[in-house]
């Protein structure tokens, strides 16, 4: 279940070598050990860049820390780049890529999808409130935050992939979708942790009680959402027949071990999984804006549920938190920031080991007892594919909800810092789905595997 909406050109584990879960996990503890730093004084983040909503270009960017100020935003803009470039080419030379093509696709996958969130944060896009308006001396907006980068970048991404065919394929070494999002939700826990314990089950209590009004409520639509899984297996026989949960991936909620389709396994899905992510993305978030904006936290939980992977899931749920906010600030109601999308992420991680740990057990189930053979179900396996990325999502969650009331009170600060990054992997994130979204090349995949799909289903009835 941990799949995005879109796979990487390279395998996501290369046998022997680091995969791209622990890599998450080494680059996002490494931007929230240096953002740690700061409780003790020492700013080793402050030269990050920072977009700011602006009607002048010159006065969009700005290192985070003003002790930075002296490098300017250009500047700001090119550290970030390059720190960025060295420890993601070390990164996925680990993963066994081409760290040179992977140098020279990077320059201008960041290039691209940090233009677009600098067109997002232009005041006729992201001014909300009158009062802003008045400040930019502009009389219109399309009330989008600034967070409104992540609906350019990914309508940039679309436009490559759909009329510069060339261009998309010449970018494939950079377009890595799953890295980028297991890295901004393994930085989205410094964030997620940076509320202190009563505000967190406030909002937790918030979520319960106002899904609760509603006779479909939270675990409503998660029984629904497992009885089309369910339903699903039932139609596909041959996943849990000859191929059977022997071969059942958890964290995919199906394929084999090394990721390569059983030749019983209709085939089509993949192109409609990517398709139908990036309509959700462009479309969920703003019904709910227009249904959901008094109801944020419950939002935020529909993304989860709604949205099937879980990169997309993520993103919607950003590209949500900063449609309602929008809307909540022009009628003079300021939410608290993040945790709309802290919401979507929990609820989809909750989905992701549920699934996972039962998996488990309906494999075991099968392996021993039903369809016996030489390949059993192990109790390793569930730590084998869980999403270790979700590892220091909970170590920072403890820090606030765990630690001392004096860490707990400076993780805000060290937790903005890091966030400007987790900002930048989304934006990444957003240009890369759009990259590998095809649509021409989706709709062939997908029509051409359908009649297999439906002769597989009819034989097995």
């Amino acid at each position: 279940m941990s799949d995005v909406a879109v796979k990487s050109s390279e395998p996501i584990a290369l046998k022997g070598r680091l995969n791209e879960d622990w890599l998450a996990v080494v680059i996002g503890l490494l931007v929230f050990g240096l953002a740690l730093f700061s409780i003790g004084g020492t700013d080793l983040l402050g030269w990050a860049v920072n977009t700011s909503v602006y009607a002048d270009i010159t006065r969009a960017l700005a290192p985070i820390a003003k002790a930075y100020v002296w490098l300017g935003g250009v500047g700001a803009l090119l550290a970030t780049y390059v720190a960025l470039l060295v420890v993601l080419s070390i990164g996925v030379a680990t993963l066994g890529a081409d760290v040179k093509k992977f140098a020279v696709a990077f320059t201008a996958v960041f290039a691209i999808a940090y233009a677009s969130w600098i067109l997002g944060s232009y005041a006729h896009i992201a001014a909300v409130t009158p009062a802003e308006q008045q400040k930019f001396g502009i009389d219109w907006s399309l009330k989008l935050t600034n967070e409104g980068g992540y609906i350019v970048a990914l309508l940039s991404g679309l436009v490559i992939a759909n009329f510069l065919p060339k261009f998309a394929s010449w970018l494939q070494e950079a377009i890595r979708p799953e890295l980028y999002i297991k890295i901004a939700i393994v930085i989205l826990g410094a964030t997620v942790a940076s509320h202190r314990r009563r505000p967190l089950e406030s909002c937790l209590v918030s979520i319960a009680a106002r899904c609760g009004r509603d006779r479909r409520g939270l675990s409503d639509l998660l029984g629904r959402y497992l009885l089309r899984r369910a339903q699903m297996v039932r139609l596909q026989p041959r996943v849990v027949g000859a191929a059977g949960f022997r071969h059942f991936d958890l964290r995919r909620g199906g394929g084999d071990r090394d990721r390569r389709r059983d030749p019983g396994t209709p085939c089509g899905a993949g192109a409609g999984v990517v398709a139908r992510g990036v309509v959700e993305v462009l479309i969920l978030p703003f019904l709910a804006q227009t249904f959901l904006w008094q109801e944020p936290l419950v939002a935020g939980a529909w993304m989860g549920l709604a949205i099937k992977t879980d990169g997309a899931a993520v993103a919607g749920g950003g590209i949500t938190e900063s449609l309602i906010m929008a809307k909540a600030a022009a009628e003079g109601i300021r939410y608290q920031p993040g945790w709309i999308l802290a919401t979507t992420t929990t609820v989809k991680i909750f989905i992701d080991i549920f699934i996972g740990v039962w998996a488990f057990i309906l494999g075991y189930i099968w392996t021993n007892y039903i369809d016996k053979g030489p390949d059993k179900a192990r109790p390793i396996e569930i730590w084998q594919r869980f999403p270790k990325f979700i590892l220091v999502f909970a170590v920072s969650l403890w820090l606030a909800l765990g630690s001392t009331p004096e860490i707990a009170k400076a993780l805000p600060a060290a937790a903005g810092e890091a966030n400007v990054f987790r900002v930048i992997f989304f934006i990444l994130t957003f240009f890369s789905i759009g990259v590998l979204s095809d649509f021409r090349k989706l709709w062939h995949r997908a029509s051409a595997n359908w009649p297999r799909s439906i002769s597989s289903a009819c034989s097995a009835s």
